[in-house]
């Protein structure tokens, strides 16, 4: 059949072109892509060490970490900031990767005023926990505390942006919530405030799991809606960890036990609360799997040490301890799984932001 006047046929080779091109689309669209930044107004921040950016500066505890040599690879040169990393945590690559600034602000840092914290805010202070008296064991930040300066937080946000933009960014956030490890490492085991007497191991799994529940229904009723709340990791994989076990030598198997069962009670609550309120979305990041893939192969992320931190011997050291006198603090942190004998590399919470990211396009978003 003839072409109509004035249409010429496409070539066969543009065609094929064509038909290319339209297969690359598609396959870019449904083989794992991700879609532009969605509108999110804010990342805002509560838990422990794994994502306090700051707020410990500002009280009177010894577990701080404004010093070098934390901080000496930020963007721009040395800057210890508090964050316990060598540089920034995960919620600050999250922030970044919305599109909105490059670090979280912590709540209490003068430097910071109500129009940053409309854009994001951290109200996480490390040595922490779910349990109060895991704050009480190194005078840090209950979470109860945290949750009233969420309130506070608010109340300024209403005056600076106005009642309904205020409204907005509060339900529009996306909510990092990191927290446990202190529960168990800094109280439960280490026999300092008497829970290993009114609690069986399992017992206190219990009481954790209800008060991250009594903690999420509140942060609920309080506006939040997009949530993602982590798991604990290996705990007895830490370098501290690892050294204390050292006659048994490695891991300590029992502790990581814990986490997992921990871990299976925090998800099953987080199914029953998300079911009970159709308007709170909450993803759980499973920081246990995610942490073990590097361990177990950590050419994954071209690392060389999964053992010991960079910072100092990498056995005991944190906070005072790793400083900027000791000569054996590592020059390269990037081939280190852990910064300090508690904490991991920025490299490292890079991984940890995609993957939180990765399950956010999947079921907050």
């Amino acid at each position: 059949m003839a072409s109509p006047p004035g249409h010429r046929r496409a070539s066969a080779p543009r065609q094929a072109a064509a038909a290319f091109l339209l297969a690359l689309s598609c396959c870019c669209c449904f083989r794992g892509a991700r879609p532009a930044p969605p509108r999110v107004p804010a990342v805002i921040v509560f838990g422990d060490s794994t994502v306090d950016t700051g707020n410990n500066n500002a009280i009177g505890t010894i577990l701080k970490s404004n010093f070098a040599p934390y901080g000496r690879d930020m963007a721009g040169g040395p800057r210890p900031t508090g964050r316990f990393c060598n540089g920034r945590l995960p919620p600050d690559f999250i922030s970044e990767a919305l599109g909105l600034p490059p670090l979280v602000p912590a709540y209490l840092d003068p430097a910071y005023g109500i129009q940053d914290f409309a854009r994001g805010v951290c109200f996480a202070s490390a040595g922490t926990g779910l349990d109060n008296k895991t704050a009480g064991v190194l005078s840090v930040i209950p979470l109860w505390k945290e949750v009233e300066y969420f309130k506070e937080y608010q109340r300024r946000l209403r005056r600076h942006a106005g009642r309904a933009r205020a409204r907005r960014i509060v339900s529009d956030a996306l909510y990092v919530v990191s927290i446990g490890t202190n529960d168990f490492l800094e109280n439960y085991f280490l026999f300092v405030t008497g829970r290993f007497a009114e609690f069986t191991v399992a017992g206190f799994e219990d009481f954790l799991v209800a008060q991250a529940e009594r903690f999420l229904a509140e942060i609920h009723r309080l506006g939040a809606r997009r949530v993602t709340f982590a798991g604990l990791s290996p705990i007895g994989c830490l370098p501290l960890e690892r050294t204390l076990n050292a006659l048994r030598g490695g891991c300590v198997e029992e502790y990581n036990q814990v986490a997992r069962d921990y871990n299976a009670k925090l998800l099953a609550m987080l199914r029953r609360l998300a079911a009970s309120r159709p308007a709170l979305k909450v993803a759980y990041i499973n920081v246990y799997q995610n942490m073990l893939d590097l361990i177990t192969d950590p050419s994954t992320l071209g690392l060389e040490n999964v053992e010991e931190g960079c910072c100092a011997t990498g056995k005991v050291e944190m906070s005072y301890l790793c400083n900027d006198k000791s000569p054996l603090t590592c020059e390269d942190a990037g081939k280190y799984f852990f910064w300090d004998s508690f904490h991991p590399t920025e490299k490292v919470n890079q991984f940890f932001a995609k993957k939180t990211l990765d399950l956010c396009y999947e079921q907050l978003f």
